[in-house]
């Protein structure tokens, strides 16, 4: 959680976002989904997932808390180990 919400870009393509996701990978890898900004136009565009070491974390753009609600939308289901 601590770099949800700051500013990064992929060193490789340069492509930058603010961090939405992460993702773990039970062989190791962390991935960071990057999610731009709207356009010019105002469209709305795709996120993309960077591994961990390609990404510069660089500056603050939103805090999480800041768009945290009462009631998340999803539905919680708890599943018993087998």
């Amino acid at each position: 959680m601590e770099n949800f919400g700051k500013k990064a870009t992929d060193k490789v393509t340069g492509f930058t976002g603010v961090i939405t996701a992460k993702a773990l990978y039970m062989y190791g890898c962390a991935q960071y989904l990057l999610t731009p900004k709207v356009d010019k136009d105002g469209k709305r565009q795709n996120g993309e997932w960077f591994d961990e070491g390609r990404i510069d974390i660089f500056g603050e753009e939103i805090s999480p808390d800041s768009v945290k609600a009462e009631k998340n939308g999803c539905e919680v289901r708890e599943y018993p180990c087998r």
